[in-house]
């Protein structure tokens, strides 16, 4: 069994910042991609930002500049600082790794449970 547990998340005012962090943890041989998704209310679930196994990064344009997105290999981590919160940050996130459990595995998909994001004044 394979699981991703995230922590963080809340209610801020616009202009503030939070941090989510994901740990992964159970039959995990290696981790590929991480990242993290969002989905607001009515709308699709969406790319947030990714991190390679190498360190490289991607971000949706709408937080490039506010968003930094981190992994800590040895502890399968992954973690989210979002500065410059703006109300249509609003939305559940969701963690997100590319894991193969074994040498002989595929990868798979797995996800956290999801972190409510709230920016309201």
């Amino acid at each position: 069994q394979v699981q991703l547990v995230e922590s963080g998340g809340g209610l801020v005012q616009p202009g503030g910042s939070l941090r989510l962090s994901c740990a992964a943890s159970g039959n995990i041989f290696l981790i590929y991609d991480m990242g993290w998704y969002r989905q607001a209310p009515g709308k699709q679930r969406e790319l947030v930002a990714s991190v390679s196994r190498a360190g490289d990064t991607n971000y949706a344009d709408p937080v490039k500049g506010r968003f930094t997105i981190s992994r800590d290999n040895a502890n399968y981590a992954v973690n989210l600082q979002m500065n410059s919160l703006k109300p249509e940050d609003t939305a559940i996130y969701y963690c997100n790794a590319q894991i193969k459990r074994t040498f002989i595995d595929r990868s798979g998909d797995y996800w956290g449970q999801g972190a409510q994001v709230t920016v309201s004044s």
